[in-house]
């Protein structure tokens, strides 16, 4: 199993670079967003890796963060999504943008990715937002001390979740709940209500 891969930079596509490390050249496929993060050929690169085996190929997928790797596994859990697909996904923003677009329930983002129609978007949101949830609940804990109320638990989760400090002060004003995750749940909802989703 190849976990990752560090050296030179041989080729860099759009939607692949070849990466030499000892010797051996490995072409990657990557997202957009990854490939921003790539350097020109010649510079060094470390790339988080996953190898997906079929009955007739074998294909290496890079990332730049271990964060768009999980998501990427996540994303190819859900059936009717491939590993194509899936890229696709990620390539439209960062993986903190896509999390919070599942957790808000954000169908049209994903409908808006090649590959993708709204079945497939459904799918998603209803397989990947417990997961989503779950990173939810056990972020804000660990972010704030004991004695936070539900209010610094919920800004700090939002935050967890790429949200600035203002954006999410913003987000929960004029909520009230005595529950940090349901704090956090409205103010995704009322943060896709604005985006539109």
């Amino acid at each position: 199993m190849i976990a990752a891969v560090r050296g030179e930079v041989l080729l860099r596509r759009p939607d692949h670079v070849v990466v030499e490390a000892s010797g051996v050249g490995y072409r990657l496929t990557v997202s957009a967003e990854t490939l921003r993060s790539v350097p020109g050929a010649g510079q060094e690169v470390f790339l988080h890796a996953e190898l997906i085996a079929r009955d007739d190929s074998l294909a290496l997928y890079g990332f730049s963060s271990e964060e768009e790797r999980d998501l990427f596994r996540e994303l190819i859990s859900v059936s009717g999504v491939g590993p194509k697909v899936a890229i696709a996904a990620l390539s439209g923003g960062p993986p903190r943008e896509l999390l919070r677009a599942i957790a808000a329930g954000d169908a049209k983002r994903f409908q808006a990715v090649p590959g993708i129609g709204k079945r497939t978007a459904e799918r998603i949101l209803v397989e990947l937002r417990e997961k989503v949830a779950g990173a939810l609940e056990q972020a804000p804990v660990i972010a704030a001390g004991e004695d936070a109320g539900p209010r610094a638990l919920a800004r700090d989760g939002l935050v967890n979740l790429g949200y600035a400090p203002m954006e999410a002060e913003d987000l929960l004003e004029g909520l009230e709940e005595a529950d940090p995750e349901v704090l956090i749940t409205s103010a995704l909802r009322r943060a896709g209500t604005r985006s539109g989703g």
